[in-house]
């Protein structure tokens, strides 16, 4: 079982709640941990979706992670801003926002930039759209290896959307791209095994269009969970996905023993009231903590057991049988379950390094735009 703890810090007192606190060194170990299973940081591309900040992009950039993965134009933009290299746009790209992608290879040339797509019709209207803006758009073929969410099957469909990125002369066939999030088993060989068809299937579909002539330079493959299960693929031209893994939550930390990426990021909330002989309400309501998934949305490091009765905006009401030891404006720490969406709740986050508080980092990309 993992340890939850986080490192000593002075001046917990001063902080303000609920806020995040980021410790600094445990991003860096979680970010060298990431390396050491891939195999070399040139197999990495991480999914910028969970941190959103340009300060963990320039720490991976320094580690020599030059390629990454991103949900929305504003993620883009802030790792392009920050010094990333390469971004894929791992979410289609439809109506404007082919514009504003447009507009990204325009206003940031040193940075290489490409998307996916898996419908003849979005593969026509974005070369129509490059073709106007006199640009090149590199894309890549969305593969659905199990999830069912987004992505065509492979097959023969896949084969002629494939084929007319290859043959649209404002495109460029820059591979295939396949996220299985389905794969969630606790246990790492049950894991691989829930894996494997989706692996057979993306290397067969890569050899048939090899076959017919077309480039698959990249493939793009998994996710956090999914990212043991990866890391023993030979092939050159794998990248593999994790995002969660570099700050990590209790929902994975608690599931997943082969994945030893402690904590780099906590929730400091308050008691704010003793409403009843067995219960606490905490300021760690779901515009602090996501509302996803079902409860516990947070684990409460000095009450594990603690059970939750009500969750609102604002607040968090637990039951706990020692109420009495935490008197209103005790400081907690707590562990968020799923830590993506909790990133997105906050403006910014305290930053923490050698036992103390050094800074704050803004999230940067939390919304839809930044400024295009």
């Amino acid at each position: 079982m993992m340890d939850f703890s986080p490192p000593a810090l002075d001046g917990i007192d001063g902080l303000i709640s609920p806020s995040l606190v980021i410790f600094r060194d445990r991003v860096a170990a979680n970010i060298q941990r990431m390396i050491s299973m891939a195999g070399g940081a040139d197999r990495l591309r991480p999914h910028v979706k969970t941190h959103k900040m340009a300060e963990v992009i320039r720490m991976c950039e320094s580690a020599g992670i030059h390629k990454h993965k991103c949900a929305t134009i504003a993620e883009a933009e802030m790792t392009a801003s920050a010094g990333g290299r390469d971004i894929l746009m791992s979410y289609p790209i439809v109506g404007p926002n082919v514009w504003r992608f447009l507009k990204l290879q325009q206003f940031f040339g040193a940075t290489q930039f490409a998307a996916l797509a898996d419908d003849l019709d979005t593969v026509a209207f974005i070369d129509e759209a490059a073709r106007r803006h006199h640009q090149k758009i590199r894309l890549y073929l969305d593969l659905d290896l199990g999830m069912n969410r987004t992505g065509v099957l492979p097959g023969d469909k896949a084969f002629e959307v494939y084929k007319l990125i290859a043959s649209s002369p404002n495109l460029i066939a820059s591979g295939l791209h396949g996220y299985d999030g389905h794969v969630r088993d606790a246990n790492l060989s049950d894991r691989k095994s829930t894996a494997r068809p989706g692996q057979e299937a993306l290397f067969a579909f890569r050899d048939r269009l090899i076959g017919a002539g077309l480039p698959v330079p990249s493939l793009v493959v998994g996710g956090s969970p999914s990212f043991p299960t990866h890391t023993g693929l030979t092939d050159p031209t794998i990248e593999l996905s994790p995002g969660t893994l570099v700050f990590n939550d209790s929902g994975y930390g608690s599931r997943y023993d082969d994945l030893p990426f402690p904590p780099a990021v906590y929730l400091l909330t308050r008691v704010i009231s003793r409403p009843g002989h067995d219960r606490l309400c905490l300021d760690l309501g779901h515009k602090a903590v996501a509302a996803d998934p079902a409860p516990p949305k947070a684990r409460i490091l000095a009450m594990p057991d603690a059970e939750p009765l009500g969750h609102s905006e604002e607040h968090l009401v637990i039951q706990c049988p020692n109420p009495e030891e935490y008197p209103v404006g005790t400081a907690l720490w707590a562990v968020p379950s799923h830590i993506c969406p909790t990133v997105a709740l906050h403006n910014w986050a305290y930053v923490a390094e050698g036992g103390k508080i050094v800074g704050r980092w803004d999230v940067t990309a939390r919304g839809r735009v930044i400024s295009i």
